[in-house]
């Protein structure tokens, strides 16, 4: 009798914990993370390896990476790179990032008028010469990701819904 209770227990417990990491994603965020690992998981066999790694990196252009730096990619998980697997490494990741209000709010300081946006030269300026500062590629791939507008604005709002959604706001 006491067989299948604790069968039962370890079962429930299971299922916990991997709900738990679904808990984490809104539908559509665990959807976009699927097709994301179906993309890297060029040999479909349902694990990420090593060999996939470099197979989607050489899609997107990077044809020398080291095979060190690979191991290293595959070593940041505790076994094989299944999707379960895949999503928790997210939701390790996007832990301790900041809920967006609490995001929005840093950019707030930064527009005392409430415009909901910041000027481009004044923006770049404080990313590359404060605290972790950006290289000039992570300046061109962030104006790249959010364009000002003509008048060389940039939007925050949607910035920080990005950060913590993963897409952009549907206008």
């Amino acid at each position: 009798m006491c067989a299948p209770k604790k069968a039962k227990r370890r079962q429930q417990q299971g299922e916990g914990g991997s709900s738990n990491v679904f808990s984490m994603f809104e539908q559509s965020q665990i959807q976009e993370y699927k097709e994301a690992f179906t993309i890297i998981d060029q040999n479909r066999d349902g694990i990420i390896s090593k060999d996939d790694l470099r197979d989607v990196l050489a899609t997107m252009g990077q044809l020398n990476v080291k095979n060190e730096e690979l191991e290293a990619m595959v070593k940041e998980a505790s076994g094989p790179i299944n999707f379960t697997v895949f999503l928790t490494m997210f939701g390790e990741k996007l832990k301790g990032a900041d809920p967006e209000d609490v995001i929005v709010s840093a950019f707030k300081v930064l527009d005392p008028e409430g415009t909901g946006s910041i000027k481009k030269e004044f923006l770049e300026e404080l990313l590359t010469t404060q605290c972790d500062r950006f290289t000039a590629e992570e300046m061109t791939n962030l104006w790249a990701a959010f364009p000002p507008d003509v008048a060389g604005n940039v939007d925050y709002k949607n910035i920080c819904y990005v950060i913590t959604h993963g897409e952009d706001k549907e206008e």
